[in-house]
């Protein structure tokens, strides 16, 4: 213990991170309303003025990376050595950190909100317009915020030879006094409240799950304590053993877990009109896909819907785009700009659209056979529970659904567990151990006193201030982005 603690005393971006974080806990104990109020006002802040901005932004990103693939910039690698993991643990890797439970939680809940209430009239099958939606929520322009972030940090850090921390990625930032290390600390504390987030809806949807198989209902709160420790724990061992040998395989075995769910539903469904939505809704997004971006004319779903929905995943993917890019920039050595570009691009989405598509498709079919719908699938935590009740074999696959929400959830937290202590392990390639420990405690505390202190004020939902929290926080990485493109352009363009 004495010696975590000296390790606080020499690392001052490891202080003053912990120390933000234990007032910031403190203060939402004590003043929980006041910081709920808060949050939900900033939230809808952000939203209400930037909302456009953002919009324009997602497409810009898109639009310039794809500059980037196709120019001769596309050509520079990622440092001399060949790549370093082969492709499949790449693809599993960059995608369980960077979506994971989130496929799990809305697979099913998304895709039929949109088929009740389509947001865009294109003269398209509301199934279809249910789908496009959906792909456009989850599809290029989440993944362009974060090969933005990608190929900033792995240029710096595989062909400058700097270290891998955002605030030192670019010389300019170091013309600005203190701007490295507050660029630092803000990744920080906006990576730490996006997993005490995604920690806590998915222990949520994971208690639910367990509830539903046990007929226990839900709101146990210690089952969820423990799920949240079981979590950190695994992957504390995860990010201790390092990338290679605890990252790596378990992210191929989310993939092989992925993959047997998708298989069991699309083998029980209609399989030509599942792949039939999938191609058509692909096909539309693609060509809709600058006025769903702007949200012009027929594509514009109103104000409302946009604040609800597009802006906050929007600011979602934003805040989290640091700390998922800085990920897959370290697991890009040896690649081209272009091959991760179009790879992170292109191939997480594909794969994005295939299983909203056989879900969304399974889904509305059920609605249709049932004549009535009684909102079966409006709860996101145990929407796919209740789906899956429709199936042979439920029970195999509600326990593989809560096997994969664990897996995924761990991949999530070691993945941010190796970053953090490459942070404050002066921007190690190879952080050291002690660090990785530190981290995990640290985010263990953090997500158990947040959902302890949801369970006793349950008036104030504590876990939907966490994620408006990182709304809030995506405002500075939103203007940093564009920041990033003007300076990245510079610097790459210079070589070629």
């Amino acid at each position: 213990m004495k010696s975590l603690l000296s390790h606080f005393r020499k690392n001052l971006l490891l202080t003053v991170a912990a120390f933000v974080l234990f007032f910031v806990a403190v203060y939402i104990f004590l003043f929980t309303e006041t910081f709920y109020a808060l949050i939900e006002n900033g939230s809808l802040w952000v939203r209400e003025w930037f909302g456009g901005f953002y919009l324009w932004l997602g497409l810009i990103c898109v639009v310039f990376l794809l500059v980037l693939a196709f120019t001769k910039v596309g050509k520079l690698r990622l440092g001399n050595a060949p790549p370093e993991f082969n492709r499949w643990s790449w693809i599993a890797m960059l995608y369980s950190a960077g979506m994971g439970a989130g496929i799990l939680l809305r697979g099913v809940q998304e895709p039929v909100y949109m088929l009740l209430n389509p947001p865009i009239k294109t003269g398209q099958p509301n199934e279809i317009i249910a789908l496009e939606y959906t792909f456009y929520q989850w599809g290029f322009t989440a993944w362009a915020f974060y090969a933005m972030f990608a190929i900033l940090v792995g240029h710096s850090l595989f062909v400058k030879n700097r270290n891998i921390r955002l605030g030192t990625s670019l010389h300019y930032f170091k013309r600005v006094k203190f701007l490295p290390s507050g660029i630092d600390l803000l990744t920080i504390l906006t990576t730490v409240a996006g997993l005490v987030a995604a920690i806590g809806l998915g222990t949520t949807q994971i208690e639910g799950g367990i509830g539903h198989l046990l007929d226990l209902g839900s709101g146990n709160l210690s089952l969820t304590l423990f799920l949240v420790f079981l979590i950190c724990f695994i992957a504390f061992l995860s990010a201790w053993v390092g990338i290679d040998k605890g990252i790596k395989r378990l992210s191929n075995w989310n993939i092989y877990l992925t993959l047997l769910l998708l298989f069991f539903v699309f083998m029980q469904g209609d399989i030509l009109l599942m792949l039939k939505n999938f191609l058509l809704a692909t096909y539309h997004y693609i060509v809709d896909f600058v006025p769903l971006s702007l949200a012009l004319g027929n594509y514009d779903p109103g104000k409302e819907f946009l604040t609800d929905w597009t802006y906050y995943y929007w600011a979602f993917w934003l805040a989290w785009a640091p700390f998922t890019g800085i990920f897959i920039a370290r697991i890009s050595k040896g690649r081209t700009i272009r091959e991760i570009i179009l790879g992170v691009l292109l191939i997480p989405s594909l794969g994005t659209f295939l299983w909203f598509s056989v879900f969304g498709t399974s889904a509305f079919n059920l609605i249709e056979q049932w004549g009535t719908y009684q909102n079966e699938f409006g709860n996101v935590f145990t929407s796919l529970f209740m789906f899956f009740s429709n199936y042979p074999l439920a029970i195999f696959a509600n326990i593989l659904t809560v096997i994969l929400l664990i897996s995924f959830l761990v991949t999530s937290v070691d993945s941010a567990i190796y970053v953090l202590s490459m942070f404050t392990s002066k921007g190690s390639e190879h952080p050291k151990r002690r660090y990785r420990l530190i981290w995990a405690i640290l985010i263990l505390i953090f997500s158990e006193a947040i959902i302890v202190l949801g369970n006793i004020k349950p008036d104030t939902n504590v876990l939907t201030a966490m994620q408006k929290f990182l709304i809030i926080g995506s405002l500075p990485f939103a203007f940093f982005t564009v920041i990033v493109m003007i300076l990245l352009s510079r610097t790459l363009f210079k070589k070629v």
